[in-house]
Order: C-alpha cells, then sequence, then structure tokens
C-alpha cells in the first residue's frame, strides 16, 4: 500500500470542494428552506480538512481512510435516493428535483472519492 495519500489527499481536496458548492448551491436553489442541504457541504468540508491534513502534515494514511469511510457513509446515507433518480431519468415525478439531483451528485462524487482510495491502497 502507498501510505503516501497524495493521490487521495488531492483528489478529496478538489471534490471536497465540488461537495461544498452542491450543498450551498442546493440550499440556496430552495430559499434556504432546508437545512439538510447542507448535508453535502459537511462532508466537503470534512474531506477538505481530511485531505489537507494528508498533504500538509504527512498523515497520508489517516486521510485515506478517513476519507474513504466518509465516502463509504455519503454513498450510504444517499442510497435512499436512486428510486428516485431513476423515476426523474425516465421522465417521472419526485416529491423534490433539488434534492434528487443533489443526493445523486453526492453519490457520484462519493463513488470517484471510493475510486481514488481503492487505487491508492490497491497500488493499481
Amino acid at each position: 500500500m502507498n501510505t503516501s495519500g497524495q493521490l487521495t489527499s488531492t483528489v478529496g481536496i478538489a471534490l471536497g470542494v465540488v461537495l461544498v458548492a452542491l450543498g450551498v448551491g442546493a440550499y440556496v436553489v430552495t430559499d434556504f428552506a432546508s437545512v439538510t442541504a447542507l448535508i453535502p457541504a459537511i462532508f466537503g468540508v470534512l474531506i477538505v480538512v481530511l485531505g489537507v491534513v494528508g498533504r500538509q502534515f504527512g498523515r497520508g494514511q489517516v486521510a485515506v481512510y478517513g476519507i474513504g469511510a466518509l465516502a463509504v457513509l455519503g454513498i450510504l446515507g444517499s442510497a435512499r435516493v436512486v428510486p428516485d433518480a431513476i423515476a426523474l431519468m425516465t421522465g417521472g415525478s419526485v416529491d423534490s428535483v433539488v434534492a434528487t439531483v443533489s443526493q445523486s451528485a453526492m453519490i457520484l462524487v462519493c463513488l470517484a472519492l471510493l475510486g481514488a482510495v481503492a487505487t491508492e491502497t490497491l497500488d493499481l
């Protein structure tokens, strides 16, 4: 295993910023109606912090496993949106388009993070 964590830390910082933008954007688009729209932003901030810790303080292994754990939690927490996402893609209706798109995007970002973790952990 490559314990430097540079790849995952760098990808984590970039995708963490994407999650922050996603969460803040969803919160603004919903006219500040629900604080839960900020959940991706919270995950993003934590992932960015772990990425910085991995790059700046030489704690690559902590960053890799922390980002991996948060990515798994993000996927599991957003998994309930899959039927709504399928309905939205096939022209059906959903309760909240913003929530469906936001949670679907969070799943995709977290899958990308898991890919970075797997690549680094398995030396692919």
